[in-house]
């Protein structure tokens, strides 16, 4: 059965690795409802730039103890740290940690959690 692409569902073919971050960046001067943006001058000079999280890798490896139980399926056997980061989250971070990807015409990021400056989480206080 061939799968349609829709604009839901068509990054769910992208699978980001480890403790990466694939991150849609926002309009410069784009605030966000709390107030939150990057002036211009700050994006230009210091090589900074916001955007919102759209996936999120599994987190940073832990090497499992190598004790061989077949019956684990290949899942059980790798655990990760989670990231801080989550799907949703606005993220200013560091470009110089940042690779610059276009999917469909539209220009996306992928960082490591390392270059991640802050997030801001809409939740409900």
């Amino acid at each position: 059965m061939a799968m349609h692409l829709t604009p839901d569902n068509r990054l769910k073919k992208l699978i980001v690795i480890g403790d990466r971050l694939l991150i849609k960046p926002t309009q410069p001067n784009e605030q966000t409802a709390s107030g939150l943006y990057l002036p211009p001058g700050v994006q230009e000079k210091e090589k900074v730039q916001q955007g919102y999280v759209i996936k999120a890798g599994p987190g940073y490896a832990i090497p499992m103890p190598v004790e061989d139980e077949p019956w684990k399926t290949e899942e059980e056997r790798v655990k990760y740290v989670p990231l801080q980061a989550k799907e949703g989250d606005l993220a200013i971070f560091l470009l110089s940690g940042a690779t610059e990807v276009m999917y469909e015409n539209e220009k996306y990021f992928i960082v490591p959690q390392g270059a991640i400056l802050m997030l801001e989480r809409e939740e409900e206080l």
